[in-house]
């Protein structure tokens, strides 16, 4: 499977839908909660607000989001994949009290209105998608002056630099050959967690992320590497 494939990547997430959130605690020990709930933290969302959730899967941080916005405010949940919306559908049913709405589309072209959301999360979307520049242009414009957005994804460590890094990646590719694919393999999705670390080699380096986010506009960012540099969040002001 070819990195940011935009069709592969949606038959991917079609088809992991159902396990994806049990996968995620079990590969992670949980901690990707945690992870989403600092980016919760960074996007400092208020009662009334507008926010989106780029990529946003099953949609386990749109709701978290939704909690933060009530009175008043809605989260707007995209993804190109049918699949995990309609898991998403489900788990907001069960929470009818919060204001959120599912589309399918293009992270690339949402078709959404100019300076039309107070914030944006994307959480494992940046890596998988074709043009990462172009997605971050694409998240500005959504952007009202000033919003805040975080983008969450695994973070590439850079072999320039040093030896931590070095270190840091030699891990990375430990924990993804020895543990993530075997894993999946018991649940027979062998080929679709074995794309994780093709997607990694051409993944931006935090400094190009950084560089991406400011040529698209964002006037403010910084990366912030999590779990010892195996996660890294883009914190952006528009």
């Amino acid at each position: 499977m070819k990195p940011g494939d935009p069709e592969a990547v949606r038959e991917l997430f079609e088809r992991i839908a159902p396990r994806y959130d049990q996968l995620n605690d079990l590969l992670s020990l949980g901690q990707h909660r945690l992870w989403k709930r600092q980016a919760v933290a960074w996007l400092q969302p208020r009662p009334g607000q507008r926010l989106l959730d780029l990529c946003c899967g099953t949609g386990d941080l749109a709701l978290i989001l939704a909690e933060k916005v009530r009175p008043g405010g809605c989260v707007l949940g995209l993804d190109a994949a049918q699949a995990p919306l309609e898991v998403a559908s489900r788990r907001a049913a069960a929470n009818p009290w919060l204001a959120l709405q599912w589309q399918q589309g293009d992270a690339l072209a949402t078709g959404l209105a100019d300076a039309s959301h107070d914030g944006a999360v994307m959480a494992y979307g940046l890596r998988n998608l074709a043009d990462p520049a172009m997605a971050l242009r694409e998240l500005h414009r959504l952007l009202r002056p000033g919003a805040r957005a975080a983008v969450l994804d695994f973070n590439r460590p850079d072999p320039a630099a040093g030896r931590s890094a070095q270190a840091v990646a030699a891990f990375q590719r430990f924990y993804l050959r020895q543990l993530v694919v075997p894993t999946a393999r018991l649940v027979g999705l062998p080929e679709h967690y074995a794309y994780l670390e093709a997607s990694l080699a051409t993944f931006p380096l935090a400094a190009e992320q950084l560089q991406l986010a400011h040529q698209a506009g964002f006037r403010q960012g910084s990366h912030r590497p999590l779990a010892g540099g195996l996660m890294g969040m883009l914190e952006l002001v528009a």
